[in-house]
Protein backbone atom coordinates (compact mmCIF):
# COMPACT_ATOMS: atom_id res chain seq x y z
CA UNK A 1 0.00 0.00 0.00
CA UNK A 2 1.48 3.67 -0.96
CA UNK A 3 2.10 5.82 1.86
CA UNK A 4 -0.60 8.01 0.98
CA UNK A 5 -3.19 4.93 1.18
CA UNK A 6 -2.34 3.47 4.17
CA UNK A 7 -2.64 7.31 5.93
CA UNK A 8 -6.25 7.48 4.53
CA UNK A 9 -6.94 3.71 5.94
CA UNK A 10 -5.30 4.95 9.24
CA UNK A 11 -7.43 7.84 9.57
CA UNK A 12 -10.60 6.00 8.88
CA UNK A 13 -10.07 3.28 11.28
CA UNK A 14 -9.24 6.25 13.89
CA UNK A 15 -12.72 7.78 13.47
CA UNK A 16 -14.92 4.63 13.39
CA UNK A 17 -12.54 2.95 16.55
CA UNK A 18 -13.28 6.63 18.15
CA UNK A 19 -16.71 6.50 17.18
CA UNK A 20 -17.38 3.16 18.77
CA UNK A 21 -15.21 4.20 21.87
CA UNK A 22 -17.55 6.80 22.21
CA UNK A 23 -21.15 4.50 21.83
CA UNK A 24 -19.65 2.40 24.23
CA UNK A 25 -18.72 4.86 26.85
CA UNK A 26 -21.66 7.13 26.83
CA UNK A 27 -24.14 4.58 25.23
CA UNK A 28 -26.63 6.14 22.42
CA UNK A 29 -28.03 9.66 22.67
CA UNK A 30 -30.99 8.36 20.97
CA UNK A 31 -33.36 5.40 21.50
CA UNK A 32 -34.49 3.67 18.31
CA UNK A 33 -38.48 1.69 18.22
CA UNK A 34 -37.76 -1.09 15.14
CA UNK A 35 -40.31 -3.25 13.68
CA UNK A 36 -39.88 -7.00 13.00
CA UNK A 37 -38.21 -6.40 9.64
CA UNK A 38 -35.91 -3.93 11.78
CA UNK A 39 -37.14 -1.10 10.26
CA UNK A 40 -37.07 2.17 12.38
CA UNK A 41 -40.24 3.57 13.04
CA UNK A 42 -39.50 6.18 15.16
CA UNK A 43 -36.98 7.84 17.92
CA UNK A 44 -36.65 9.73 21.06
CA UNK A 45 -33.72 11.66 22.33
CA UNK A 46 -32.43 10.31 25.69
CA UNK A 47 -31.88 12.48 28.81
CA UNK A 48 -28.38 13.23 29.42
CA UNK A 49 -27.95 10.75 31.92
CA UNK A 50 -29.66 7.86 29.45
CA UNK A 51 -32.47 6.97 31.70
CA UNK A 52 -35.88 6.76 30.06
CA UNK A 53 -39.19 4.57 31.35
CA UNK A 54 -41.67 2.53 29.32
CA UNK A 55 -45.49 3.77 31.19
CA UNK A 56 -48.54 2.19 30.36
CA UNK A 57 -51.52 1.34 31.75
CA UNK A 58 -52.49 -2.04 33.36
CA UNK A 59 -54.62 -3.52 31.52
CA UNK A 60 -57.40 -5.13 33.72
CA UNK A 61 -57.34 -2.51 36.47
CA UNK A 62 -56.22 0.76 34.25
CA UNK A 63 -53.34 1.58 36.63
CA UNK A 64 -50.42 3.19 36.45
CA UNK A 65 -47.18 1.03 35.22
CA UNK A 66 -43.86 1.43 34.45
CA UNK A 67 -40.37 0.39 33.74
CA UNK A 68 -37.00 2.29 33.56
CA UNK A 69 -34.00 1.63 32.36
CA UNK A 70 -30.92 3.18 32.04
CA UNK A 71 -28.46 2.82 28.75
CA UNK A 72 -24.85 2.45 30.16
CA UNK A 73 -21.77 1.92 28.17
CA UNK A 74 -23.75 0.26 24.84
CA UNK A 75 -25.97 -1.57 27.17
CA UNK A 76 -29.86 -1.71 28.71
CA UNK A 77 -30.20 -2.06 32.56
CA UNK A 78 -33.59 -2.55 34.13
CA UNK A 79 -32.90 -0.16 36.69
CA UNK A 80 -36.37 0.53 38.49
CA UNK A 81 -40.36 -0.74 38.01
CA UNK A 82 -43.82 1.04 39.48
CA UNK A 83 -46.75 -0.46 39.92
CA UNK A 84 -49.60 1.04 41.10
CA UNK A 85 -50.81 -1.97 43.44
CA UNK A 86 -50.53 -5.51 43.53
CA UNK A 87 -52.66 -6.26 40.64
CA UNK A 88 -52.95 -9.35 38.40
CA UNK A 89 -49.39 -10.37 37.39
CA UNK A 90 -48.15 -7.30 38.89
CA UNK A 91 -45.97 -8.11 42.47
CA UNK A 92 -41.98 -8.39 43.82
CA UNK A 93 -40.01 -11.38 43.13
CA UNK A 94 -37.77 -11.91 45.95
CA UNK A 95 -34.05 -10.90 45.26
CA UNK A 96 -35.32 -9.09 42.60
CA UNK A 97 -34.93 -5.29 43.78
CA UNK A 98 -35.85 -3.54 47.02
CA UNK A 99 -39.51 -2.84 47.41
CA UNK A 100 -40.62 0.49 48.81
CA UNK A 101 -43.98 2.69 49.25
CA UNK A 102 -44.37 5.23 46.56
CA UNK A 103 -45.54 8.87 47.29
CA UNK A 104 -48.52 9.02 46.39
CA UNK A 105 -49.59 5.79 46.52
CA UNK A 106 -48.26 2.49 44.63
CA UNK A 107 -45.26 0.99 44.78
CA UNK A 108 -41.57 0.90 43.41
CA UNK A 109 -39.26 -1.77 42.76
CA UNK A 110 -35.75 0.01 42.76
CA UNK A 111 -32.18 -1.38 42.16
CA UNK A 112 -33.02 -4.13 39.64
CA UNK A 113 -30.21 -3.67 38.08
CA UNK A 114 -31.02 -6.34 35.04
CA UNK A 115 -29.00 -6.36 31.70
CA UNK A 116 -31.01 -6.91 29.16
CA UNK A 117 -29.31 -9.50 26.30
CA UNK A 118 -28.06 -7.31 23.26
CA UNK A 119 -29.49 -4.30 24.89
CA UNK A 120 -32.82 -4.55 23.38
CA UNK A 121 -36.52 -4.67 24.81
CA UNK A 122 -39.43 -6.50 22.72
CA UNK A 123 -42.49 -5.34 23.19
CA UNK A 124 -45.97 -6.00 22.01
CA UNK A 125 -47.62 -3.07 22.01
CA UNK A 126 -51.02 -2.72 23.61
CA UNK A 127 -53.88 -1.26 22.47
CA UNK A 128 -54.48 2.29 22.20
CA UNK A 129 -56.35 2.30 25.64
CA UNK A 130 -53.17 0.84 27.02
CA UNK A 131 -50.91 4.01 26.45
CA UNK A 132 -47.52 2.27 25.91
CA UNK A 133 -45.33 5.41 25.67
CA UNK A 134 -41.30 6.31 25.94
CA UNK A 135 -40.65 8.60 28.53
CA UNK A 136 -37.12 10.22 28.78
CA UNK A 137 -36.23 13.72 30.46
CA UNK A 138 -39.14 15.98 29.00
CA UNK A 139 -39.31 14.07 26.02
CA UNK A 140 -42.15 11.93 25.31
CA UNK A 141 -43.27 9.19 22.44
CA UNK A 142 -46.49 7.56 22.04
CA UNK A 143 -46.22 3.64 20.44
CA UNK A 144 -49.94 2.82 20.03
CA UNK A 145 -50.29 5.33 16.96
CA UNK A 146 -47.00 3.33 15.34
CA UNK A 147 -47.35 -0.21 16.26
CA UNK A 148 -50.71 -1.09 18.24
CA UNK A 149 -50.87 -4.71 18.61
CA UNK A 150 -47.36 -5.04 16.76
CA UNK A 151 -44.07 -6.76 18.05
CA UNK A 152 -41.28 -3.84 18.35
CA UNK A 153 -37.53 -3.81 19.66
CA UNK A 154 -36.64 -0.73 21.74
CA UNK A 155 -32.71 -0.10 21.60
CA UNK A 156 -30.45 2.77 22.23
CA UNK A 157 -29.40 3.87 18.60
CA UNK A 158 -26.63 6.80 17.83
CA UNK A 159 -27.91 10.32 17.04
CA UNK A 160 -28.60 10.14 12.96
CA UNK A 161 -27.25 13.20 11.28
CA UNK A 162 -30.01 15.28 9.17
CA UNK A 163 -30.61 14.45 5.94
CA UNK A 164 -31.26 17.42 3.28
Amino acid sequence: MHRRGWSAAVVVWVLLAGAGCAAAAGGGSQLEVVDRHGVRLASLPLAPDGRWCLRWAHSVTGGAVADCFRVDGGGMVLEASFLHDFAAGLGNTPGRGRLRSAEGGGYWIEGIDRALPRATLPLRVGRPDVGHHITSGAHRLDLGPLAAGQGVRIRPAMARAPTD
